[in-house]
């Protein structure tokens, strides 16, 4: 459940991002407008039977009655105003509630929304003066069916419940907002630490690019240079230049070669003396998946693995060997399903999934930013990787990268 999808179904105060008490407006729900008609509806009967009582009584004047249901009526219309201005609509309310009791269901309402809507000390000035006019009300106006000190200790006690249940539905709101902010928050700090994973790569890829390659491509621009200006030197001269710009060339590549197993860890320096993987290249790392014990079921649909692109079937390689590899550390034993499908111009979609691990086993500790790796690399080839939870527990990636048409 999330709180744009089912908005109406919570208080404007917590679909909204203010706080419980926030003055700035916030627009109705469907549930303000049931409580708020419940809360009326409430008002309303306890107005009806207090006014029930008053024409029982054979000494009260009829003009008495019909002002009496005219304040009533009025106290509790005022109540659809209560949430723009709760501490002014609750001292009127306590104030004429002292000579009106058809009043007082609109004061406990108008009460209880004050407690709510408003921080501890209004609540506190306002419900010490609903206190002070609550021994006010059975001596100007008294019930003949009981005496003044129950009626005294019975609105007394009502203020204090309805009060205190107000200032406990406002906490709770408050601890649900800051609750949500927090969560919001991680969610933020999350997202930062992994674009700045991102940023860090990347100023590693050029800080290695320039201090490692620099020198050997400023010698071949000096030789090309002088090449260029002496087309008639000597040719023992030019063939000396010739060499250093074939030996530069060469260790440039090498130079190159030594960043990309940098780049890729320790555990892969020597890949930079083997041809690059491709896509032609998926069923060998599937079958040395295997020999090491872990359970994988390939599904390779794509006709003719070898004229994929060279970087696009070299990215899929990358992204099948880190999921592999997180597979074998996160869910040993589980069965991992490989699917690879496309073709020229559709493009190649590679999906991985695994369930979740079916018994207990010891974590291996990782930093967490191999799937962001991933995610900067098939961006870099013009896709796109997805990757999260499964609903079952387990964990699938699905990336789909270009293979222009013939």
């Amino acid at each position: 459940m999330t709180r744009t999808e089912y908005r109406w179904l919570l208080p404007s105060a917590m679909a909204d991002p203010e706080l419980p008490g926030d003055r700035a407006r916030a627009r109705r729900t469907v549930r303000d407008w049931a409580v708020d008609l419940t809360a009326f509806l409430c008002a309303a009967g306890i107005g009806m039977l207090a006014l029930g009582t008053i024409e029982a009584d054979e000494t009260t004047a009829d003009v008495v009655v019909f002002v009496d249901s005219v304040a009533g009526a009025l106290s509790c219309c005022a109540l659809w105003v209560r949430r723009r201005w709760p501490v002014g609509l609750a001292v009127a309310l306590a104030v004429l509630s002292a000579v009106e009791p058809v009043a007082a269901g609109a004061l406990l309402v108008a009460l209880f929304s004050l407690a709510v809507h408003r921080p501890f000390k209004p609540v506190a000035i306002v419900g010490a003066l609903t206190l002070v006019l609550a021994p006010l009300q059975p001596f100007l106006r008294p019930d003949p069916t009981t005496g003044y000190l129950a009626s005294t200790v019975f609105g007394v006690l009502l203020t204090l419940l309805v009060i205190s249940w107000g200032m406990a539905v406002r906490s709770r709101r408050q601890l649900v907002v800051t609750l949500r902010e927090r969560a919001h928050r991680a969610e933020a700090e999350a997202e930062l630490r992994a674009e700045q994973a991102q940023r860090l790569a990347r100023e590693a890829i050029a800080r290695e690019m320039h201090d490692v390659l620099a020198h050997r491509l400023t010698l071949l621009s000096v030789h090309a240079g002088a090449l260029e200006f002496r087309p008639d030197a000597p040719a023992a001269e030019v063939g000396r230049a010739a060499g250093v710009i074939r030996d530069s060339a060469h260790e440039a590549l090498q130079d190159l070669r030594e960043i990309i197993g940098v780049l890729r860890g320790p555990g892969d320096a020597d890949e930079g003396h083997r041809p690059q993987p491709t896509l032609a290249t998926l069923d060998a790392l599937v079958a040395e998946s295997r020999r090491a014990g872990m359970e994988v079921a390939l599904d390779n649909r794509v006709a003719d693995p070898g004229r994929a692109p060279a970087a696009t079937g070299r990215t899929v390689y990358r992204i099948a060997q880190e999921c592999l590899t997180n597979a074998r550390k996160h869910a040993p034993g589980a069965t991992v399903s490989l699917t690879v499908s496309g073709g020229p111009g559709e493009g190649l979609t590679v999906e991985v999934e695994n369930p979740a691990p079916a018994e207990p086993f010891e974590r291996v500790p990782g930093s967490g930013q191999g799937l962001i790796g991933l995610t900067e690399r098939a961006t870099l080839a013009g896709g796109g990787l997805e990757h999260g939870p499964t609903p079952e527990g387990g964990f699938a990636v699905r990336a789909r990268l270009p293979w222009p048409a013939a």
